[in-house]
């Protein structure tokens, strides 16, 4: 009776972990075709990529809101070059808003500081933070601000916000990531 427990706890822990390596692995996958995408529409990033101590991307962040509004998504960490862990942001809002809309997110930490601020889940946007959308060629003149550039490229959807809220973040390292 006991060995029976036993092979069904190993079984059970062993395909929940490959059910939560499966949903890793399409993130990580979405976050290569994204930073090439990226890449690819705007050449200026890549001195952000080549230079950052680190940075996490969020290739499929949805957001939507009627007054009341927030956002999800869940990103890849990475440092030279190198993914390092698995990231989540939330976001909250209230103000003028109205739609939905789908879009990749890129925070690019310029120092050491910065990148252990978020990987130790010490990082939030306040209200005052804003992104670079991304256009052709608008990398190129973005600079860091307290160490950090954000850089977000609509994908579809269309979104009207004048709205005050702030992003949360989650950090979880890929020692980690089978102990959750």
């Amino acid at each position: 009776m006991t060995k029976s427990i036993l092979i069904a706890a190993t079984f059970l822990f062993t395909l929940g972990a490959s059910a939560q390596d499966k949903d890793d692995q399409r993130v990580m996958a979405d976050a290569e075709n994204a930073k090439a995408k990226l890449q690819q529409s705007n050449k200026g990033l890549d001195m952000f990529f080549d230079n950052a101590s680190g940075y996490v991307i969020f290739p499929n962040v949805g957001e939507g809101g009627l007054i009341v509004g927030g956002a999800s998504g869940n990103g890849v960490l990475y440092e030279n070059g190198k993914a390092v862990g698995m990231a989540d942001l939330k976001k909250l809002d209230i103000g003028l808003q109205a739609g939905g809309q789908a879009l990749t997110e890129v925070i690019f930490f310029e120092t050491e500081d910065a990148l252990e601020r978020f990987k130790q889940d010490k990082f939030e946007f306040s209200a005052e933070a804003t992104a670079v959308v991304l256009k052709k060629g608008v990398a190129a003149n973005a600079s860091y601000d307290d160490g950090v550039v954000v850089f977000a490229k609509p994908k579809k959807g269309l979104m009207a916000d004048l709205s005050v809220g702030g992003q949360k973040f989650n950090y979880t390292d890929m020692k980690n990531i089978t102990k959750k």
